[in-house]
């Protein structure tokens, strides 16, 4: 399956989040490094779920980026 992730910079790294799986979260120092962990989250997040007997969530989210007008 696939799934959407939502990378952001922070202070100390990257934090990573998929919108379609709630509370699945991780951090890295790199950024390969937080995409390796978040598959691995990723990975878990839906192990749990099977393990107790949830149906597995598809894929509902997208990304596009918008152009927006600044005032001057």
């Amino acid at each position: 399956m696939k799934y959407l992730i939502v990378i952001e910079e922070t202070k100390t790294g990257f934090s990573a989040y998929s919108p379609d799986l709630d509370g699945c979260v991780a951090t890295g120092k790199t950024r390969a490094e937080v995409e390796k962990n978040i598959k691995e989250a990723i990975a878990f997040h839906l192990e749990g779920m099977k393990e107790d007997g949830e149906l597995l969530p598809g894929s509902h989210s997208y990304s596009k980026y918008l152009s927006v007008p600044v005032p001057a």
